[in-house]
């Protein structure tokens, strides 16, 4: 198998690895299932077509850069666009309804136990209320350091900003998160 063949497996292999988690994230800061998915393809697809040469071990704060990068472009963006909605749409039906997914209010045929399912349901509901209630960067702090398992090296590389300043946002993350969440500590 030659270099070339091998390099792309290892891509592969990382892709696979982080596929989830960066998904989880973009959909956190978005709040959009659609969103999220365009977001991560993107930061995948920046990554093999700049950085694919780079070494393995380069990738991980490298994809997360550009990750939270994708993530800053989408907020400002978006930030534009809901200044247009706001003059262009009032965000109601024809008939003055809120349109509801019926999707939404399907119960899951899969769960096992409702109770366990619902307090599950709800303290998951909680973490990511919670988490979009902080601030872009402690948001981007918290999941690379607490979910990735980031270095404080690695985070500030994915940040574009010092050590220092990962340390902060991650304090204050921290702090907002267990204030939010008591009800919910073990």
């Amino acid at each position: 198998m030659g270099r070339m063949q091998q390099n792309r497996l290892a891509m592969d292999r990382f892709l696979a690895s982080v596929e989830r988690r960066a998904f989880r994230m973009a959909q956190i800061a978005t709040g959009s299932r659609e969103e999220a998915l365009d977001i991560v393809q993107d930061a995948m697809f920046g990554l093999v077509k700049r950085y694919s040469e780079k070494s393995e071990k380069e990738w991980k704060p490298l994809f997360f850069r550009i990750l939270q990068s994708r993530i800053r472009d989408w907020y400002r963006r978006n930030r534009v666009r809901r200044r247009w909605r706001i003059w262009l749409d009032s965000g109601h039906k024809p008939d003055g309804k809120e349109g509801e997914d019926p999707l939404a209010t399907l119960a899951d045929p899969n769960a096992h136990n409702p109770a366990e399912e619902s307090i599950l349901a709800d303290a998951t509901a909680a973490l990511d209320s919670a988490l979009r209630t902080l601030t872009l960067r402690q948001q981007q702090a918290f999941l690379l350091r607490a979910w990735e398992g980031m270095s404080l090296r690695e985070t500030a590389v994915a940040m574009k900003c010092s050590e220092g300043s990962v340390k902060s946002h991650y304090s204050r993350a921290v702090h907002a998160l267990r204030n939010l969440l008591e009800e919910y500590w073990v």
